[in-house]
């Protein structure tokens, strides 16, 4: 044997031995499983850049597919660029869990992607002054911008005044924001009347509308105007994610600054809030309001499992509007109410500490088909908290 021929052979040998890097495998398994005693109907994984970056690397992120093994079926997916850097960290999918069960599924770089028959949605609004609005496939939701806010203050009826959220009221599973927002341009309070998609009755003035924030001192909710900017970082089809922040804003002797990072998932009635709030000193809390109208509903809060709810009549029909939050960051909750417009509200005072607060809120109407009582409202809410409490787990094979 020649040296050549030696050299050559013992540079094979290290290579099989692992001398230098493996090719990085082309299927990557693992399994979500369902540690509570309960369905998971809609569950939104997420698959972080670290365990399939070797794989992104080799066939290209924009090409890899989440299969369900057994069925070998591809599953709708979404890349989320979750701090706006231009690269992706998450992989997510959905899926349905079966009670304290598990499924199996591979990653691979293979085969198409189905195209999504639902999906979410999110776009700041300059047409109608400047909202902000997002949606899914069972609910929507809008606020206000800085041009509301102007205005309002300078006394012009177009004009809106409030941090408070939004429930567009919708009983279809397609995408209704551009749509209603298109028509409202050509005749004014378009979603106001229910032409069978849905509408909007639901008023928010100055209250904190569904799941709004502020900071509760010395008996008076102290709030913000309306969001300064924003900023847009995925639309779907799975989550819809957007930031809004708002200018400096005084609360009982304190200076607030604040950021909400928002986002909605595909089969879900609640959005999700990350709300940064910060001050030189301390702050006594985060309170998070649910609007009490009229008064003319029912409020029920369950502070142990983590879920407050208003279930009210609304035009021939009913509307529940809900917050859940870890039961851990509630300090207390309050029914509070008063004969000044807009301010009798279910507040829901949270800790400030650890940043950010993060909490749930959001509606269930009886005419989308979704909820036909009160209890239905309720049993959605409490499963929710559950769920919240006890995420999926998901472990590599």
């Amino acid at each position: 044997m020649s040296l050549s021929e030696f050299l050559f052979g013992l540079w094979g040998g290290l290579a099989l031995a692992g001398g230098r890097p493996a090719a990085p495998p082309r299927t990557l398994a693992f399994v979500v499983q369902n540690q509570l005693g309960q369905a998971r109907p809609a569950e939104t994984v997420s698959l972080p850049r670290r365990r399939w970056q070797a794989l992104a690397a080799a066939v290209g992120a924009e090409n890899l597919v989440v299969r369900e093994a057994g069925t070998n079926a591809a599953l709708v997916t979404q890349l989320l660029d979750s701090d706006g850097d231009g690269r992706p960290d998450e992989l997510l999918f959905q899926t349905a869990l079966p009670a304290s069960g598990q499924r199996q599924f591979t990653l691979s770089g293979a085969g198409p992607r189905p195209a999504p028959e639902h999906t979410t949605f999110a776009r700041f609004v300059p047409e109608r002054t400047d909202d902000y609005a997002w949606e899914n496939d069972r609910v929507a939701f809008r606020t206000y911008g800085p041009n509301a806010q102007e205005l309002f203050d300078k006394k012009d009826r177009n004009g809106t005044l409030s941090s408070g959220m939004d429930c567009w009221l919708k009983r279809v599973s397609y995408p209704i924001i551009d749509k209603w927002y298109g028509a409202a341009v050509a005749q004014s309070g378009f979603y106001h009347h229910d032409r069978g998609e849905g509408y909007d009755p639901y008023h928010v003035g100055a209250s904190r509308g569904c799941g709004g924030t502020g900071v509760w001192a010395d008996g008076q909710l102290y709030v913000s105007r309306n969001f300064l900017s924003y900023r847009t970082l995925a639309t779907g089809p799975i989550r819809a994610v957007f930031e809004l922040t708002y200018a400096p804003w005084p609360a009982a002797g304190h200076l607030i600054t604040e950021k909400k990072r928002i986002s909605l998932d595909l089969g879900s009635n609640l959005t999700r809030y990350e709300d940064y709030l910060s001050s030189p000193a301390a702050l006594p809390n985060c309170t998070i309001g649910l609007t009490l109208h009229q008064q003319k509903g029912q409020v029920r809060a369950d502070s142990a499992a983590g879920w407050f709810r208003y279930w009210e009549p609304v035009d021939d029909a009913a509307l529940g509007t809900g917050v859940v939050v870890a039961p851990a960051a509630v300090r207390r909750f309050l029914d509070y109410r008063t004969a000044q417009k807009d301010q009798s509200q279910l507040l829901i005072l949270a800790r400030p500490q650890p940043s950010p607060v993060v909490y749930y809120a959001g509606f269930g109407w009886t005419k989308s088909g979704q909820f036909a009582s009160a209890q239905d409202w309720d049993d959605y809410l409490a499963a929710f908290a559950q769920r919240l409490a006890s995420p999926p787990v998901v472990r590599w094979l």
